[in-house]
């Protein structure tokens, strides 16, 4: 439980892969969490491995047993972050903070792949208990770590509370030459560069985007795939063969994180055999 004098700046409920990231992203940008999963075990491995990662003597993520209790350890108005699964569980938990008495100026922020029409209903649904805001979150378990690609969309009010953090917590490019401006560790943070971040519009807009941003994606992985097996059955080359093709081409046009990785995948050897 949180000491009675400190009141944290954001609460946070959902501690699976990319919420537990997301927590310990926003714990090394400078915010208080106070945390909350219907696991307890989730919530205790938050806390243990944040004592592992914090380079400071102050506690940072603050487990919470309950939705009440979560609200009463905030800083009001409650600024509130959800990771759980698209559908039902949105619901569910924006009910029981409905019943553990949130206000109509706190924010609560669903950070999940929800449909973006959902999100638009939702946001009328409970517009008279709380505002509801979006933002998709892209990169995976890394990106949550160490700066994301984040979909912000909703109330323009919320936004001017929910920018300076989005902005902290978010990847970071070089505004000249578009090149990530990478961190690898905890506890480090990222000040220069351009933030990931930018308000796309209304309720849904984000997750709009983020609906045709895996679109895209799922289809240049097909690509690749496609190319790997013209490469492999057609011309009979190796692995190690193609990740030499493969870095050569993401030095010039087809320069991306999908074809950086391809390239580490193809190089990987098996611990057992020795193979690729």
């Amino acid at each position: 439980m949180t000491p009675d004098k400190v009141l944290c700046d954001i609460g946070f409920i959902g501690l699976g892969v990319m919420g537990k990231n997301l927590v310990l992203n926003l714990a090394d940008n400078g915010y208080n969490i106070a945390a909350f999963d219907l696991s307890n075990e989730k919530v205790q491995g938050v806390i243990e491995q944040d004592k592992v990662e914090n380079t400071t003597d102050a506690a940072r993520v603050y487990g919470c047993s309950s939705y009440t209790e979560l609200l009463s350890q905030l800083k009001a108005p409650h600024l509130i972050v959800l990771s759980v699964p698209a559908g039902s569980p949105v619901d569910q938990v924006c009910e029981s903070l409905i019943g553990a008495g949130i206000k109509p100026d706190d924010i609560v922020i669903d950070t999940g792949n929800s449909l973006w029409v959902d999100t638009v209903a939702r946001e009328k649904k409970y517009q008279n208990n709380f505002l509801l805001f979006s933002s998709a979150v892209s990169g995976g378990e890394v990106g949550a770590r160490f700066g994301p690609s984040l979909m912000p969309s909703g109330s323009p009010y919320a936004w001017t509370r929910i920018k300076p953090i989005w902005e902290a917590i978010a990847a970071k490019v070089d505004a000249n030459t578009g090149k990530p401006i990478e961190r690898t560790k905890p506890g480090e943070i990222v000040t220069e560069g351009e933030p990931c971040a930018a308000y796309i519009g209304p309720a849904g807009a984000g997750h709009y985007v983020k609906m045709v941003h895996n679109g895209i994606e799922y289809a240049d992985m097909q690509i690749i795939c496609e190319a790997y097996h013209i490469l492999n059955a057609g011309l009979g080359l190796s692995a190690n063969e193609i990740a030499d093709i493969f870095e050569l081409w993401n030095k010039g046009l087809l320069d991306s994180y999908l074809m950086e990785i391809s390239v580490e995948v193809l190089r990987h050897k098996s611990v057992d055999t020795g193979t690729t």
